[in-house]
């Protein structure tokens, strides 16, 4: 795939800090922030558009995501992670979405819900074959939990394996699966012979595995998705993951994703916000900015305060997270309300911008259809819902 030709257009994005977060922040988020921000405005943001455009992903990016340090941020150095704690993953994921939320959801999936697992679940000699060439971006990696008839219900998954001596044979397909096409290695969810659920790594070339694209996209258009079709596939039973059992696996992995969403997602809002407030000081009506009417005032009034309630649930989720105390309900709280957020002010900017909004000269239309899969995956808004009113009130309402 041609590389596209990078657009002139400057990136005059500038961070919006209204309760003065920063000073709650220290040298080390601001270092990571400062240089993944300068990244994004140097290699991102001149491609970003014309690869949403024409619905190809920036693979070349891979490598420099790795060089900034956004796989595995706060996992150890000595497995290839950055050895960074929980608010420096979080700022990460946030200024990598305020590029675009498909660059984030390259980062996320390889270090959230591959390099993750296989550090916490795997054994020793996986840890040392597979994470410091995810960590160095040699190997892209996918996870594959979701399949095409169970998705908010992952307990139900029909891919399963059998015993086959040193080996098993995996069966069965995953779906809307980020960075699969591309992946070397993919972390998949299956059951065993008894019914229970662990993790396998599969690697690419093995027979009767397949990853076809899924196409015709109109949300994360500059990120790559596909299917996972296993048909039959031997693996050696060194490749199972020994250390979980069951769904608290998968869906650990998921926390440590969503919480990098619930920052991630801010992220998407600034960057809507930020194009809104300029727009809207310069484009005049009736022989001023609009800026000096009462209703734009009161959308950015509002978008600058949603902003910063989702900035100030981030930080405490952060550390909360960096001492262990986050919960997996935390977690869908500000999932939940952060990419919310997030939506409600991409929709707001972009009527500010009038009809140039539905244009990608701005960057609210794009952020706002990557931010309706963002609502969704991971958990979608509703089952996050749930998920609050389950852990308030003791009571499954799943079933």
């Amino acid at each position: 795939m041609d590389q596209i030709t990078p657009s002139s257009k400057t990136d005059k994005y500038e961070y919006h800090d209204y309760y003065n977060m920063d000073a709650l922040l220290e040298e080390d988020h601001l270092l990571a922030r400062d240089a993944v921000r300068a990244w994004v405005k140097k290699e991102v943001s001149p491609i970003i558009e014309q690869y949403s455009e024409k619905g190809q992903c920036p693979t070349h990016l891979f490598k420099g995501l790795a060089d900034i340090g956004a796989f595995g941020p706060s996992l150890p150095a000595e497995y290839g992670g950055g050895g960074m704690d929980e608010i420096s993953y979080g700022i990460i994921m946030q200024e990598l979405e305020r590029g675009d939320s498909g660059i984030r959801s390259m980062a996320s999936v390889q270090g959230s819900l591959v390099m993750y697992p296989i550090y916490r679940f795997g054994s020793e000699e996986q840890k040392r074959k597979y994470l410091p060439k995810l960590g160095s971006g040699e190997y892209i990696g996918c996870f594959g939990l979701t399949e095409p008839d169970h998705g908010s219900n992952p307990s139900g998954m029909m891919t399963h394996f059998k015993d086959d001596g040193d080996h098993i044979i995996l069966n069965g397909a995953k779906m809307w699966i980020t960075n699969s096409p591309l992946a070397d290695i993919a972390v998949v969810w299956a059951k065993n012979p008894e019914g229970k659920i662990q993790g396998v790594i599969v690697e690419k070339g093995m027979a009767g595995f397949t990853a076809p694209e899924i196409h015709g996209k109109w949300s994360l258009r500059a990120s790559i998705t596909g299917e996972l079709v296993f048909e039959d596939v031997r693996i050696p039973k060194s490749n199972i993951l020994p250390g979980v059992m069951g769904l608290k696996g998968p869906l650990s992995c998921l926390s440590k994703a969503r919480y990098g969403i619930a920052w991630g997602a801010i992220g998407a809002a600034q960057d809507c916000y930020d194009s809104a407030l300029r727009y809207s000081k310069e484009r005049e009506q009736f022989g001023k900015p609009i800026a000096g009417f009462q209703l734009t005032q009161k959308k950015l009034a509002e978008m600058i305060t949603e902003i910063t309630k989702a900035q100030l649930l981030a930080w405490r989720l952060g550390t909360l997270a960096n001492k262990g105390e986050a919960s997996s309900a935390q977690i869908s709280m500000a999932k939940r309300n952060n990419v919310h957020m997030a939506l409600e002010i991409a929709r707001e900017a972009r009527q500010i911008h009038g009809g140039m909004g539905i244009t990608s000269e701005y960057p609210c239309m794009r952020h706002m259809m990557n931010l309706e899969t963002v609502l969704t995956y991971e958990g979608t808004h509703d089952i996050h819902l749930l998920i609050t009113g389950m852990d308030v009130t003791g009571i499954n309402a799943f079933k």
